[in-house]
């Protein structure tokens, strides 16, 4: 039976729309610098034993990193996120998939690209603190 709550899905896609998968493939082919270094460290369960997926659509978004079973979202942001009107539609997004049950860290490209061990241990100190809960 299908879920009465159309935003609150319990699927790994919370309900995305079918042409967010498309989207989420042409994506994967475009992928920015920090982004491929990230999936780099997480691709194949080499962090922590964890499968994540790349470029993955849930609810009305496409998240840059996903991991189902820490319901955890790993966005990786570019100089765009500074502007005041991209961080009020950051805040709904966030709301939005924290709704849904899902946990979001964020990270900038510069950190990713010239620290990515300190952006790796604040990675695993979330999924520690998360196992806490």
């Amino acid at each position: 039976m299908k879920n009465q709550y159309q935003y609150h899905d319990e699927s790994m896609w919370k309900g995305a729309p079918a042409n967010n998968f498309l989207l989420a493939m042409q994506l994967r082919e475009r992928m920015t610098q920090a982004e491929i270094l990230m999936w780099d460290k997480l691709k194949n369960k080499q962090f922590k034993g964890y499968k994540f997926r790349r470029q993955h659509p849930i609810h009305k978004f496409i998240v840059d990193f996903y991991c189902h079973e820490l319901k955890l979202i790993i966005e990786i942001d570019g100089k765009y996120h500074d502007s005041e009107e991209q961080k009020n539609e950051d805040l709904i997004r966030t709301e939005l998939l924290n709704f849904q049950g899902l946990r979001e860290i964020r990270f900038t490209n510069e950190e990713v690209i010239t620290d990515i061990s300190s952006v790796l241990k604040k990675l695993e100190e979330q999924i520690n603190y998360s196992d806490t809960l």
